[in-house]
């Protein structure tokens, strides 16, 4: 029997590409893996099959920090958001569930457990649901405040960013904190992070972005993935499941 980790990730079609970052796959993960999950800016979705048989939906928060992903789900078909769905697609705040998740109804979507029984269909079936939720209008300010902090890698001030969008640091850091729990900078710190992974994967463990030294640059890293930049570059036993997955994009 293969045991090995099966990782796989799909981006969306372009037109659904300012709410959904990507769709992945998991399977034969255990708990001998000691994977562990680092903060990635993204929202969850995840379709799942318990050992019971059962199928389950959860959604997960935003996450700041590193979590261990032992769990008695060890197969999952995720949707990976971007946060303007947060809104717009889901409809509801994820504040409550930073760091967290909750379980949602088994007939949310009306996807059952026969969905997860081929990922491209899965894909299909779940992007079809999306494009029939995407609203006619959005809040330009907030697309564009997404555009402007992901283009930069999170590299950007708040000021800059108020300035750009018309649209005041008051009421940017209160949307931030209604709809995902934390702050402008607290999620910018963590798209500087995920930045950061590429170049640590390529053996590059000096900062290549805008840290203030490598002092700061160690305890960035360390605070977000529980590690040291070369303790992460090594990924023993591929313990970092993100990482996998960097030289597919």
């Amino acid at each position: 029997m293969d045991n090995t980790i099966n990782f796989k990730l799909i981006k969306p079609d372009k037109s659904l590409a300012d709410y959904v970052y990507c769709f992945t796959l998991l399977q034969n993960l255990t708990d001998n893996n000691e994977a562990v999950v680092i903060p990635n800016g993204k929202i969850d979705l995840m379709f799942s099959k318990t050992e019971d048989n059962q199928f389950r939906i959860s959604l997960l928060g935003l996450e700041t920090k590193p979590k261990c992903a032992k769990q008695e789900v060890t197969n999952f078909f995720s949707v990976s958001f971007n946060p303007l769905a947060v809104e717009y697609i889901l409809k509801l705040s994820v504040a409550d569930i930073l760091n967290s998740g909750k379980i949602l109804d088994k007939n949310f979507w009306n996807l059952n457990i026969d969905d997860l029984n081929d990922f491209d269909t899965f894909c299909y079936k779940v992007s079809e649901k999306i494009h029939s939720l995407i609203p006619k209008e959005i809040d330009e300010r907030k697309r564009k405040l997404f555009d402007l902090i992901f283009a930069a890698n999170g590299e950007i001030s708040i000021r800059e960013l108020s300035e750009q969008i018309i649209w005041s640091e008051r009421q940017i850091n209160r949307y931030f904190n209604q709809y995902f729990g934390l702050s402008l900078k607290a999620y910018c710190n963590i798209l500087r992070f995920q930045a950061s992974l590429p170049h640590i994967k390529e053996g590059k463990l000096l900062p290549q972005l805008n840290f203030t030294d490598q002092s700061h640059f160690i305890k960035e890293i360390k605070k977000l993935s529980g590690v040291s930049p070369k303790e992460l570059f090594k990924n023993e036993n591929d313990r970092f499941l993100q990482l996998l997955v960097y030289n597919e994009q």
